[in-house]
């Protein structure tokens, strides 16, 4: 495998499970040094120095970048991917879930950032990839508080690529559609029949199934890679062309 990481520092957030794993295992295998946040250790272990952070939090965020600046004064890679779900209309909301999943979403995205800035702006090769979603350019049934979150991630994006072309520091964002992640699979052991949720959710991609968190990973080590040093305030689709296509039935 090629060692494009070799001698790059990596940050990592959401980094337990699903699509932060993948991505933690492929800067790993390419040859970064990486630090994994996420509130719980997950398969972490063999790939990344785990660190206890719940992007939720201020003080845990704070507390995270502490340690992380014992090890290191460069942040050559950010990845953005903690993140929650939530599932229903704009009338079945309730005000609590719209503070925690935008807490979370985006204002959690918001400080990791801010965090990682000053190390980021030490290198050379500085990248901020966050995941967003499908969602934040498509209107998908009931999911109205998620969506709002991912909408505003980005133009985050956005926003945080048009301010770091001073410092160096490139921003891009990957659109994930339904992918098969352990939300996902906790989503559907909650349908009333597992099997038909599973059926229409992979009937609505034109590949026809679930996107895989290593596909994701892949986008995002692809949007990372300093070889794409032209490439920011992009949003790469990795959706199974949900976005774009319109297949005759």
């Amino acid at each position: 495998m090629s060692q494009d990481f070799a001698g790059l520092t990596a940050v990592v957030t959401g980094a337990g499970s699903g699509i932060g794993l993948e991505v933690v295992k492929g800067l790993s295998a390419q040859g970064a040094t990486v630090f994994g946040l996420d509130i719980q250790e997950g398969a972490m272990s063999q790939y990344a120095t785990y660190i206890k952070c719940d992007v939720g939090s201020s003080e845990s965020v704070k507390i995270a970048f502490q340690e992380i600046s014992s090890k290191t004064s460069t942040i050559d890679v950010l990845v953005n991917n903690a993140g929650v779900g939530a599932i229903g209309t704009v009338e079945d909301a309730t005000e609590d879930e719209w503070v925690r999943v935008l807490n979370i979403n985006v204002i959690g995205m918001g400080r990791v950032s801010q965090a990682a800035m000053p190390y980021l702006k030490q290198s050379k090769r500085a990248a901020i990839v966050n995941t967003c979603s499908l969602v934040a350019t498509a209107g998908v049934p009931k999911r109205a508080v998620y969506s709002a979150s991912k909408g505003a991630v980005y133009a985050l994006t956005l926003a945080m690529a048009t301010d770091g072309i001073a410092d160096g520091v490139r921003v891009n964002c990957v659109n994930p559609g339904t992918s098969d992640t352990p939300w996902v699979k906790n989503l559907l052991s909650k349908a009333a029949d597992p099997d038909k949720e599973l059926a229409a959710l992979q009937a609505r991609q034109p590949l026809g199934r679930l996107v895989s968190p290593v596909e994701v990973a892949s986008a995002i080590l692809y949007l990372a890679n300093p070889a794409q040093a032209s490439t920011t305030g992009t949003a790469l689709a990795v959706d199974g062309g949900m976005q774009g296509l319109r297949l005759p039935k």
